[in-house]
């Protein structure tokens, strides 16, 4: 089969889970025979960071289209307000008239918007909430900069957050665009329900993320002989890094590290610099996240705002480690399905389960295993293409009935 995939970022013009988690989807697509292209917006990563940390290295059966324009930054800007791919429009167009069996949207934030939607002229055509923008303008249902949403207040809320208001959220633009997709996949049922209580009335389909096995091979040695717990993801406040670190304050017979950029890194490294057992290691490749994951008596995941699927909890569950999870949207759904691991509410719930697995190697080890294998049932990369074809064929065999 001939697919299609388009997402704004893409390895590495990427940041964060979204772009691994599609790069993963093309790559075990390609290893099963399929031709896969893959579209993405060099111009909406040069708006945060202009050099490479690596030059790409695609695999055979993958062939990767970077749109950028001569207008630079002002392409996906266009897009961001109009919900249309603007001054990519044309170059869109003509990879998507290709004879492709499958177009698969992902983010289209500022690949394209909404508006690219109806380019697709595949037989299936696909939509991944890899987050909540469809219903967010922030993406992360994060309110003012300070707290979960508890109620639409979108136009001040995108000042204060630094958004420009996108006007066309406010028309009926968006239906008529969904309209063109026959599926919708959610990560998590929470992202799901989100999305039905906000009137998407498409078929909207729960598959999970999922994550390959990672390997830890040429990486450095991070065990240590006292109780070490991990955190790895983006370093913002809606995914609750400050309060895991001032948490861990008090914990100071335990070492904490943290893997990870975002706007509050360097802020928090100074605020700890005083704590020796905290250190922050700023991005890592995936070797490295996978040699701490393998290191750590827990990896936690202590995220305020509601979270649409986190990866780093299904990758630590596949290297055997617990996860300590807050529980908001759909963050805990992996731990709850495998066991493998404990979750908490409140802020002051996290060190007594900190303590807790710290002091009972046979606990981590239960947990461990009970994750590793629920990893295996729910969370692998040939259960979640059994469930994608699943839901290809029916939309196909829908057509041809």
């Amino acid at each position: 089969m001939r697919f299609c995939h388009v997402t704004t970022f893409y390895p590495p013009w990427s940041y964060g889970g979204d772009g691994i988690l599609v790069q993963q989807i093309c790559e075990g697509l390609a290893r099963r025979g399929h031709q896969v292209d893959v579209v993405h917006c060099e111009d909406a990563f040069r708006l945060k960071r202009k050099k490479l940390d690596a030059e790409p290295n695609d695999p055979p059966g993958i062939r990767r289209h970077r749109l950028r324009s001569r207008w630079g930054p002002l392409s996906p800007l266009v897009t961001q307000q109009t919900g249309r791919p603007g001054l990519k429009r044309r170059a869109l167009a003509e990879i998507l008239t290709g004879s492709y069996d499958v177009v698969h949207f992902h983010n289209v934030s500022l690949v394209g918007g909404l508006g690219a939607l109806a380019l697709s002229r595949a037989p299936v055509t696909l939509y991944t909430t890899h987050d909540h923008w469809l219903v967010c303008p922030a993406h992360v249902l994060w309110k003012f900069r300070s707290r979960p949403c508890d109620g639409p207040q979108c136009i001040r809320c995108s000042v204060v957050t630094g958004i420009p208001p996108q006007w066309w959220r406010y028309t009926k633009w968006a239906g008529r665009c969904l309209e063109h997709v026959d599926a919708i996949l959610a990560p998590s049922r929470f992202t799901a329900e989100r999305h039905r209580a906000a009137g998407i009335d498409r078929p909207i389909h729960v598959l999970n993320s999922f994550s390959q096995p990672l390997s830890a091979e040429n990486a450095a040695d991070y065990r240590s002989p006292r109780p070490l717990f991990v955190y790895a993801g983006r370093i913002e406040a809606s995914k609750g890094v400050e309060h895991l670190v001032r948490s861990f304050r008090e914990r100071p017979g335990y070492d904490l590290l943290v893997a990870g950029a975002g706007s509050l890194l360097e802020q928090l490294r100074a605020d700890h610099a005083d704590c020796p057992h905290i250190r922050f290691l700023g991005s890592l490749p995936h070797g490295e996240v996978a040699a701490l994951y393998r290191a750590a008596v827990a990896v936690v995941s202590p995220t305020w705002g509601p979270e649409a699927f986190p990866l780093v909890n299904i990758e630590a569950l596949s290297c055997g480690t617990p996860v300590i999870g807050r529980r908001a949207g759909g963050s805990v759904e992996a731990i709850e399905r495998t066991g493998g691991g404990l979750i908490y509410d409140r802020p002051e719930e996290l060190l007594p389960l900190v303590d807790r697995l710290a002091g009972d190697p046979g606990l981590c080890r239960e947990l461990g295993q009970r994750g590793a294998e629920g990893y295996q049932r729910h969370y692998s990369e040939e259960r979640w293409m059994a469930q994608y074809f699943g839901v290809i064929e029916a939309i196909a065999e829908a057509r041809r009935a």
